[in-house]
């Protein structure tokens, strides 16, 4: 086995160092993953630009990244699902399979979760990386690498469309079309919504918006009253939205969200932003609105799997739009961060691109 273990590691804010770091051993229960490939995220770039998301704090040096796929190159004694050569997908959270929440099926909530790239737990932008052997999902020949490494964004959006109980017939609107809100949009055609509306303060993603199947894009502008843009969207859909689902995070996409679900449907608040925020809940209550929350996924990757496989999202690829060698991840962080050449998602190689593809991405 090599000995290059290069590593992408946040020591704090606008801190990012590439080093070399020892290949770590497996327990009964993992497996040693030679990493393919690793996508940015959102939460990514917020712990180098603000060291902290919420209660989560880089007080010490973290290994970034939690947007992956590998290669097994070793076998734990207990692991019976794999065998070294499997190309896998990697659900990043490994939950403690004990307590009250593990075992009721919901183990996002677990409160001693390990989450890759979540201070404190390591992430897995790194040439060899360990990782339990049951949350690592085996790829079709098939399925890129890079689609196994969307896995990951893409439960995020199977598990706020199952939250939000889309299905045949639902009509949705989507807040925000960045990552999150792209594959949400993605997994509510799959899921048979017969109608989406999606919204953006950019053009340009809503331009992808609808190359991936939006049925209707909605450009929020500045100062225009919120009544004037539920009552467009209302409009331009012929219809009230019986789903609404906000992947911004905004207090005003929060808002709008509320205010044009029709009477009795059901918001799923996907994207987190301030933690208070001021929203129209008598307005919410009195038309039984329904308001869920979203924290990651759970139980989601192998229905999200299945849609890759099945080519039920075959938008899903158009959403690599840059691809960075591991040794350029300064590089690749700061197109991420702002966007250049309209960056939607960002994929950092940690071995040569393509070297696990059957075919060209």
């Amino acid at each position: 086995m090599a000995n290059d273990n290069l590593t992408a590691v946040l020591y704090g804010i606008e801190d990012m160092r590439l080093e070399q770091r020892p290949i770590p051993s497996i327990k009964d229960n993992e497996v040693l993953l030679e990493m393919d490939c690793v996508g940015i995220c959102g939460s990514d770039v917020h712990y180098l630009v603000d060291g902290r998301i919420g209660p989560f704090v880089v007080e010490q040096p973290m290994i970034i990244g939690h947007e992956a796929s590998g290669v097994v190159s070793k076998l734990g004694k207990n692991v019976k699902n794999l065998k070294v050569g499997d190309r896998v997908a990697i659900e990043p959270g490994v939950a403690c399979r004990e307590c009250r929440f593990c075992k009721e099926g919901r183990y996002n909530l677990c409160p001693d979760m390990i989450f890759c790239a979540t201070p404190p737990c390591h992430g897995n932008l790194t040439k060899f990386y360990a990782h339990a052997a049951d949350f690592c999902f085996k790829l079709p020949d098939h399925v890129s690498m890079e689609e196994g490494a969307l896995l990951e964004p893409l439960s995020v959006g199977v598990h706020a469309c199952r939250r939000g109980n889309v299905g045949i017939g639902s009509e949705v609107l989507i807040l925000g079309a960045g990552p999150i809100g792209l594959v949400t949009l993605l997994t509510a055609k799959a899921m048979g919504a017969s109608k989406v509306v999606i919204t953006d303060l950019l053009p340009q993603r809503l331009a992808v918006a609808k190359e991936l199947g939006a049925d209707f894009t909605y450009l929020v502008e500045k100062n225009v009253p919120e009544v004037e843009n539920v009552r467009k969207i209302h409009e331009m859909l012929g219809s009230e939205p019986d789903k609404a689902i906000d992947c911004s995070g905004a207090q005003a996409t929060a808002r709008l969200a509320l205010l044009a679900t029709k009477s009795g449907g059901c918001v799923v608040i996907v994207g987190l932003g301030s933690p208070e925020v001021t929203l129209p809940l008598v307005n919410a209550c009195t038309r039984e609105v329904d308001i869920r929350g979203v924290f990651r996924y759970c139980n989601d990757y192998s229905a999200a799997l299945e849609l890759v496989a099945t080519g039920r999202v075959p938008g899903l690829k158009k959403l690599v739009t840059h691809h960075f060698d591991i040794t350029e991840t300064a590089k690749a962080f700061e197109t991420s961060r702002y966007a250049l050449g309209n960056a939607i998602k960002v994929m950092i190689h940690c071995q040569k691109r393509d070297k696990n593809n059957s075919a060209k991405f």
